[in-house]
C-alpha cells in the first residue's frame, strides 16, 4: 500500500510501505469510579481518544551513501512535525482523509549499507476520518435527506439564506426534531453559517465581511446528522426563508 501525507505521495518519495496493524477503532478513555466495599467499578461510559496509524516503510537500495543521505534528508523535511497536523490519505481508503502528524521520532534500521527500513508513527488528535468528496444538501422546503457516507453521526455546517428585516423576525429549521431559531437582521445576499463541531455561528456578506452571529441564535442548539435519513423542516416568522444548505462533514471511525 501507499499513502499521501501533506499532499505528497509515498510513491513520489520512492518508498514502498505497508501497514501490518490496523487500529480500526481508536483507543478509549474510560470514565469509571470506585465505590468502597463493592467489587469492580461504576461505569460512566467512554470517549474516543486519539487515533494511531503506524506505517512500515523501506528505503530501497541506493547507489551511493550520498544518495541515501539525501533521501533521508528529504524524508525528514516532508515529515517535519513543525508543519502541524496535515492531511493523511491511505491508498486502501482513497475516499477519506485523516488529519495527522508524527507522534514520535523516526529511526532508520540499516538493511544493507545503502538501504534501510523505518516506521512512521502517525498521531491523529481527531480520531475520525472525513469524506474527501462530501455530501451537500440544499432544501427550500421541508424534506428528508439521506446520508450515505460515513458510519457515525456527523457534525455539519449549516448555511441559512433568507431575509430578516429586524430582530423581531425569525427563521427556524429543525433536524430530527432539534430546532435552531435565528433572529434578524439578515439581509439579502448574506449567509448565516452554523458550525456544529465548533459550536459557533457567523454571518458573511456578499462582499466577504464577517460578523459574529451567536447572538442571533435564540437557543444554542447544534443538531448533528445521523447516518441514513434525517427529517428537515423549515419555517419563518415574518421573514423569508430562501434555502438551507447542509454540508454533511461525513466521517468514519
Amino acid at each position: 500500500m501507499g499513502f499521501t501525507f501533506n499532499s505528497i505521495t509515498s510513491k513520489s518519495m520512492g518508498i514502498p510501505s505497508r501497514m501490518t496493524v490496523e487500529n480500526r477503532i481508536p483507543s478509549l478513555r474510560n470514565s469509571t469510579a470506585e465505590i468502597a466495599g463493592k467489587h469492580g467499578v461504576v461505569d460512566f461510559g467512554s470517549k474516543f481518544s486519539e487515533r494511531e496509524i503506524d506505517i512500515e516503510c523501506l528505503i530501497p537500495y541506493c547507489k551511493t551513501q550520498t544518495e541515501l543521505l539525501a533521501l533521508k534528508d528529504k524524508l525528514a523535511g516532508w515529515l517535519n512535525p513543525d508543519s502541524g497536523v496535515c492531511e493523511l490519505i491511505l491508498d486502501t481508503e482513497p475516499d477519506r482523509v485523516y488529519y495527522a502528524r508524527l507522534r514520535d521520532g523516526v529511526s532508520f534500521d540499516r538493511i544493507t549499507r545503502k538501504s534501510a527500513s523505518f516506521e512512521l508513527p502517525f498521531f491523529c488528535p481527531d480520531p475520525y476520518a472525513y469524506a474527501l468528496e462530501d455530501e451537500v444538501f440544499t432544501l427550500t422546503a421541508d424534506g428528508t435527506i439521506t446520508r450515505t457516507l460515513g458510519n457515525v453521526e456527523s457534525h455539519p455546517v449549516y448555511e441559512v439564506r433568507g431575509i430578516l428585516a429586524n430582530t423581531n423576525r425569525t427563521l427556524t429549521f429543525s433536524v430530527d426534531g432539534v430546532e435552531v431559531t435565528a433572529k434578524g437582521p439578515l439581509a439579502d445576499g448574506e449567509v448565516l453559517y452554523i458550525d456544529t463541531d465548533n459550536m459557533t455561528a457567523w454571518i458573511e456578506s456578499a462582499a466577504g465581511v464577517v460578523r459574529n452571529a451567536l447572538g442571533n441564535i435564540t437557543e444554542l442548539n447544534f443538531p448533528y446528522l445521523s447516518v441514513g435519513e434525517n427529517v428537515i423542516t423549515l419555517a419563518s416568522d415574518n421573514g423569508t426563508f430562501t434555502s438551507l444548505t447542509i454540508n454533511a462533514k461525513s466521517r468514519w471511525l
